[in-house]
């Protein structure tokens, strides 16, 4: 059973920064593709940013291009998503999902943790 806990969440101003960090509980962290995905209040939940299993290769959504960047520490059992020049249309409960390195469905998901924007 993989567990997946987000923290690093908050209330920021427009142009600040701030670093979200899951925490992945469960065996062979390390043959996990790991994403994060968010979700604003009346909106479907959009794909942010994933990183494979290996660390070798990433993708964002062009929303977030050059702007937020995703990292994997497979020692620690930790994925990260540092998030430059927040914007407040990146208002969202943000979570991080797992999916099994030949799979194409993420099976494991975080509660979310809320980033809030302020203009």
């Amino acid at each position: 059973q993989v567990q997946l806990v987000e923290s690093g969440g908050g209330l920021v101003q427009a142009g600040d920064s701030l670093r979200l960090s899951c925490a992945v509980s469960g065996r062979s962290f390390s043959m996990y593709g790991m994403a994060w995905f968010r979700q604003a209040p009346g909106t479907e939940r959009e794909f942010v940013a994933g990183i494979a299993w290996s660390g070798g290769s990433t993708s964002y959504a062009d929303s977030v291009k050059g702007r937020f960047t995703i990292s994997r520490d497979n020692a620690k059992n930790r994925v990260y998503l540092q998030m430059n020049s927040l914007k407040p249309e990146d208002t969202a409960v943000y979570s991080c999902a797992a999916k099994w390195f030949s799979k194409n469905v993420y099976d494991y998901w975080g509660q979310g943790t809320q980033v809030t924007v302020s203009s």
